[in-house]
């Protein structure tokens, strides 16, 4: 099956809005083992949208749409596919007795142009009812060509795809399609494939497809199975596979994010953890009170940007400051050492460097960052050089001191 992802909207068209519904989508379809070979978005004009319907369909099975079907006068994307289809639209009571109880429910009062939103197809159609908006969405089959409707905002059309959508569609399809997830850190994406060539290209089923995301190298392994169960069973193998050849770079599997990976593993080990940053401006203790419970183990954290700072808060010595300056070894190493012991953490960790655009000289360029990890009694130091702007590189050196503590962890002996 080929399907077309269509997002209707002038508003869409002109930036105001962000289309996530269309990654939703996209995802979720090649999950099914749909294949989505475009994307179209298209304004709340009526014959430019009946054109990008019959166009779709030239090259597609199945229409997924999203928005137009609102009670305005533009919102025409119902209107629009009965007329392709060749179908009459009647109301729909249920629908209606529907939306008027949300109305009642949100406290507005229903006007005549909702009852256009209970209009649906007389033949040929299925009406997806709508638990957190006012709009149904619709599905209309005829002639080996299916259209699907969805309301525009996604708190609506999240819901109704996985809820009615999506087992809809898995019903017509003979396979599934399996995929698995491993976040590589602080590997290129190029380089990361250049160590696994190998595995990928002896691969057909399950396949492996590696890019690049928020920085970090994936590695996505998909397999094409009659049940899950059985795509897992061929993707298992390939997975440990690549695991023992990348090592301890691969700090995850799925949906996750490195704080929230560092997060689990100082709750999991009941260590207590103090930061000290001048670089990052507060990132790395910022990322970890991302995840709920951290408040467990992380005791404090300290924004040191001044030498004055680092010198009273964490104990820096002045003669370090003055003969190798803030962002050098030496700072890093007591900084680390400070927040640890004045805080009663037992773990460490700072950060100080030259994030830009200015400040950087020959021998210590905007991008370097000194790294200092205290860890139960032990201190150690990392030099890294980041390229970017500001942002990129106080961000970039946040996530490599969260991935240097979590290796730390990982290989404590």
């Amino acid at each position: 099956m080929r399907a077309e992802i269509m997002a209707v909207g002038t508003e869409l068209l002109l930036g105001d809005i962000l289309n996530t519904n269309a990654q939703f989508l996209a995802q979720e379809l090649a999950n099914l083992g749909i294949e989505v070979y475009y994307q179209t978005v298209v304004g709340d004009n009526p014959q430019r949208l009946k054109d990008t319907i019959y166009h779709a369909f030239s090259r597609a099975d199945l229409i997924i749409t999203t928005g137009g079907l609102g009670p305005t006068e533009d919102d025409l994307t119902k209107e629009t596919a009965a007329e392709y289809f060749g179908v009459d639209l009647v109301l729909d009571e249920r629908a209606l007795g529907r939306i008027q109880k949300f109305f009642d429910r949100i406290g507005r009062k229903m006007t005549d142009n909702n009852i256009k939103q209970a209009m649906v197809p007389a033949t040929n159609g299925i009406v997806l009812y709508n638990d957190n908006g006012s709009a149904p969405g619709i599905i209309i089959e005829k002639d080996g060509k299916t259209i699907v409707m969805l309301p525009g905002p996604p708190k609506e059309t999240i819901p109704m795809f996985l809820n009615q959508v999506k087992p809809y569609l898995a019903e017509k399809q003979e396979y599934t399609f399996i995929s698995r997830i491993l976040r590589v850190a602080n590997v290129g994406e190029s380089a990361m494939a250049a160590q696994v060539k190998d595995i990928m290209d002896a691969q057909t089923n399950p396949t492996i497809a590696p890019y690049a995301k928020d920085g970090e190298a994936i590695l996505r392994i998909t397999a094409k199975a009659k049940d899950e169960a059985e795509a897992n069973a061929m993707i298992d193998p390939v997975a440990a596979k690549l695991k023992e050849r990348l090592g301890d770079t691969v700090y995850a599997e799925g949906e996750t994010d490195m704080q929230t990976v560092v997060a689990e593993m100082l709750i999991a080990k009941k260590l207590t953890i103090a930061t000290a940053e001048s670089c990052t401006g507060g990132l790395v203790a910022s990322k970890l009170i991302e995840y709920p419970g951290v408040s467990e183990v992380l005791l404090e954290g300290c924004v040191t940007y001044s030498n004055e700072a680092k010198m009273r808060r964490l104990g820096v010595k002045a003669e370090t400051l003055e003969q190798f300056g803030a962002v050098s070894e030496e700072t890093a190493r007591e900084m680390a050492e400070g927040i640890a012991k004045t805080s009663g953490a037992d773990i460490g960790i700072a950060t100080t460097g030259i994030a830009g655009p200015g400040g950087g000289s020959e021998e210590k360029p905007v991008g370097l960052v000194y790294m200092g990890l205290y860890y139960k009694g032990r201190t150690f130091v990392k030099k890294c050089n980041f390229a970017g702007k500001r942002q990129a590189i106080r961000e970039r050196a946040a996530y490599t001191a969260l991935d240097w503590l979590r290796k730390a962890m990982l290989n404590e002996e």
